[in-house]
């Protein structure tokens, strides 16, 4: 396995942050470096990050955030988290970069799984889960929140497209697919993602801005404009709107 580069958008998440960087400083992988690309942060996330060693970089929206990290990247293969993201388990690096090796997989995500105890929750994510691993080989889907990439397809592509404000993340691994980098969803381990996103606009509401946003990509493609309100990171951070 290659070295390893982790890139973490951010803004105003001294909160999230600590959670995730113990996370990664427990894994058994430990070839890796940690980058954080900061939008400006006005709480102590810089700190934060110094603290536990990782590079900052200057950041903005996520997609230009995940660009800026990787420019300065090292590694052979990049791993995109978000602030509020956790590997729970201690071997979430090492099982999935080995699954990736094994399958000769260059564009890759995980199944989700929520930091919740709610019915309702869970199924959601199972639901999509479901439906990732249904459309991988005919229409990739991943969540910034962890995205596997060979650092060579990420730079054939150009990285993610800045000016797509809205599902982002999903056009990038579809272009990488399109480029003929291979990409799959990993079985080895889940990756544990927050839930303060339903808590603030609803479950009902986010399910369905998901799938107008897939009938949308369909039919038009990408969002060029921001269709929704969008809050970047913690709870100092400020609104952004259409």
């Amino acid at each position: 396995m290659s070295f390893l580069s982790i890139v973490i958008p951010t803004k105003n998440e001294q909160a999230n942050l600590p959670k995730l960087l113990e996370s990664i400083k427990a894994q058994t992988y430990k070839d890796y470096e940690v980058i954080v690309a900061d939008a400006q942060s006005t709480d102590k996330t810089r700190e934060v990050a110094q603290k536990f060693g990782a590079k900052v970089v200057e950041g903005a929206m996520p997609g230009p955030g995940r660009n800026s990290g990787a420019k300065v990247a090292a590694g052979h293969t990049l791993l995109f988290l978000d602030a509020d993201v956790v590997l729970k388990s201690t071997k979430f690096l090492e099982e999935n970069l080995a699954e990736m090796k094994r399958k000769g997989v260059c564009v890759a995500t995980t199944k989700v799984k929520p930091i919740s105890r709610n019915t309702v929750d869970r199924a959601m994510h199972e639901i999509y889960n479901a439906y990732v691993l249904a459309t991988e080989r005919v229409m990739p889907h991943a969540p910034g929140f962890c995205i596997f990439v060979k650092k060579h397809a990420h730079d054939e592509i150009g990285g993610f497209d800045e000016s797509v404000v809205f599902a982002e993340d999903h056009d990038y691994v579809q272009r990488a697919e399109k480029a003929g980098y291979r990409f799959r969803v990993l079985r080895s381990q889940p990756i544990a993602v927050s839930v303060r996103r339903l808590d603030k606009d609803g479950r009902l509401g986010i399910a369905l801005k998901y799938v107008m946003a897939e009938l949308h990509i369909m039919v038009k493609g990408p969002y060029k404009e921001m269709p929704y309100e969008y809050k970047m990171g913690g709870e100092d951070s400020e609104e952004i709107k259409n």
